[in-house]
């Protein structure tokens, strides 16, 4: 095994330790700080000296919702490309100089925002952050990997036509947000992408890279003195102000019911959602255990023990809360023969109005509780991971100290404020669901 080799082994070894070993306690003890840097960026900060790692998440609202309707996917293909040659550094180079130093670049596009992400050895952290401010002030959009990274995206949107998830999912939301930027794929379509240009890319960086849409996050070893110079020295050059519309608020359309894409496979797949709730509405954390209870729980939740384990009908089944921006939604999904979709649709309608009439046990409560607390450690179990929810917690304008009061939200949730929001949440007749298959019964 030759050095480098060695080096990238010891490096990944020391990733995995760090997974293993920044915990919830050590968060606890090391409380995140606000900074304001002499430029006047404002960044939360962990500081954690036992490992030699630095981790960095950078959110700038905006994202793929804002593509032109004819040029869906442009975020997505500028997040792939950025990384792709930067200042006086072409793909090639740029690619080598970070795989020579172990730093982990990336960017990454959704429905609402754009992220970028660093992961470095401290001793490799001003080399890790020019590169990183490279690709946001410089990124070259070479034809060359522009290019190649269009045709790796092309060929995963052709292989998703005949995937009958990515067809269920894709059809759900095209439907229930019909004319509004939320029904547009975020990855683009076969026709958009073709018709993204450079003149595009570069056009989306200047408009989305800047400084009054963007929250940063640091969790590692680095002084706050030494971050703050740093951090001016790496957003100093991008523009104060971005140029983004603002979209209108929707609330998603239910009025088609049921909406079939005839497939021929065995086994049908369902996607099926609702109505959801915003992050800052009084009533999330009461949606979230609810939604644990309900189909968010794996083997706990109702629609598994109802239409798995009692009947056979499914694998699995699942829910989740998806609050956008500009929207809330509820959605899950399952697969069944096509023959028991009729059936199994109408047990997941009948669990629907049950919890919504009759709320949950106090045991049902009591277990989510004591679930959603215990397991929320696992998700602090390294300093990339801390680093995102210190930035996600920052987009929804959560506090500071959210990560101490958490568990005194998700306590203080009652019987009673279970079934209000069942009532809100939860109506079997104000359900979008999309099925591709064959199914019988519907």
């Amino acid at each position: 095994m030759s050095v480098i080799s060695v080096m990238r082994s010891c490096f990944a070894a020391l990733l995995l330790f760090s997974a293993l070993t920044f915990s919830m306690s050590a968060l606890a003890a090391a409380k995140i700080q606000e900074l304001q840097t002499p430029g006047g960026i404002k960044v939360w900060f962990v500081q954690e000296r036992s490992i030699p790692i630095l981790s960095m998440e950078v959110v700038w609202k905006g994202g793929a919702s804002l593509d032109p309707a004819d040029k869906a996917g442009l975020a997505n293909l500028a997040a792939s490309t950025m990384d792709e040659g930067a200042g006086d550094l072409d793909s090639r180079a740029f690619q080598k100089r970070l795989s020579d130093l172990a730093i982990s670049l990336s960017f990454d596009a959704s429905k609402d925002s754009f992220q970028g992400s660093v992961k470095t050895l401290s001793e490799n952290k001003d080399e890790a952050f020019r590169l990183f401010s490279l690709a946001l002030t410089k990124p070259q959009f070479a034809e060359e990997p522009v290019e190649r990274i269009r045709s790796q995206i092309l060929v995963s949107l052709s292989r998703k036509l005949s995937n009958p998830n990515s067809l269920a999912g894709r059809k759900w939301f095209e439907t229930a947000f019909n004319g509004h930027p939320y029904s547009q794929p975020s990855e683009g379509t076969l026709e958009t992408v073709k018709r993204v240009t450079q003149e595009d890319l570069v056009a989306f960086k200047n408009r989305q890279i800047a400084k009054d849409n963007m929250v940063i996050s640091v969790v590692g070893d680095i002084s706050s003195e030494e971050l703050q110079a740093l951090i001016d020295k790496t957003f100093g050059g991008i523009a104060s102000k971005s140029n983004l519309k603002e979209l209108s608020t929707v609330s998603p359309n239910m009025s088609e019911g049921v909406v079939v894409i005839d497939y021929d496979i065995p086994q049908s797949v369902v996607v099926f959602g609702g109505q959801g709730i915003s992050r800052d509405d009084p009533d999330y954390y009461a949606a979230y255990v609810l939604n644990y209870i309900l189909g968010g729980g794996g083997f706990e939740s109702r629609l598994t023990e109802q239409i798995r384990e009692k009947r056979g009908l499914v694998y699995s089944i699942y829910s989740y809360l998806y609050p956008l921006r500009y929207s809330g939604v509820h959605l899950g999904g399952f697969g069944t023969s096509n023959a028991t979709v009729g059936q199994a649709v109408g047990l997941l309608k009948e669990e629907l109005e049950k919890i919504r009439t009759e709320g949950v046990t106090e045991e049902e409560l009591a277990s989510a509780k004591t679930y959603l607390n215990g397991s929320f450690p696992l998700r602090l179990s390294s300093n990339s991971r801390i680093a995102n929810i210190m930035a996600s917690m920052q987009v929804h304008d959560l506090p500071v100290d959210y990560l101490e009061n958490r568990a005194n939200f998700i306590n203080s949730v009652t019987l009673e404020d279970i079934k209000r929001v069942a009532g809100r949440l939860m109506d079997p007749e104000n359900l979008l669901i999309t099925v591709v298959g064959k199914p019988k019964g519907l």
